[in-house]
């Protein structure tokens, strides 16, 4: 009978209550650390050694690394953001508009309207060609 009982009282909810904001602050500080180390690479401005030196400073002395890189370049983090966002937009509408085929009905409408501007087709030609179009086909076929 020299066993002790833990109960749920042995464990306040104050304490319960600091315990998931300490680990909360963790997970904070975890995000904030691979974001600056993914910013350092993701940089085009910085050099090679620069990058070494940015990210030596965070590893070895990770607050104060994490810290002085937000003092000192920390503005241009949303900016290259951004741009990377940017960027991968731009490839993956190129890649659909590759994958597609090239033109959509709206390029074709286009260019229809500009041949029957030139006078190279007729109004009827237009006329037929854009039913065409519209429908799903393309007037070449």
């Amino acid at each position: 009978m020299g066993t002790r009982l833990y109960l749920a009282y042995d464990y306040p909810v104050l304490g319960a209550f600091l315990t998931m904001l300490w680990f909360a602050l963790w997970i904070l500080w975890f995000f904030l650390l691979f974001r600056v180390v993914f910013d350092i690479f993701r940089d085009d401005g910085l050099g090679g050694w620069a990058k070494a030196g940015w990210l030596a400073f965070v590893v070895v002395l990770p607050y104060l690394g994490v810290l002085v890189y937000l003092i000192a370049r920390g503005a241009g983090m949303g900016r290259r953001e951004v741009e990377q966002a940017q960027r991968r937009k731009r490839e993956f509408d190129a890649y659909v508009r590759e994958t597609a085929g090239g033109h959509s009905s709206t390029d074709e409408l286009a260019r229809l309207s500009e041949m029957r501007g030139q006078g190279t087709i007729s109004e009827e030609e237009f006329a037929r060609a854009k039913e065409l179009v519209l429908s799903g086909h393309r007037p070449g076929s």
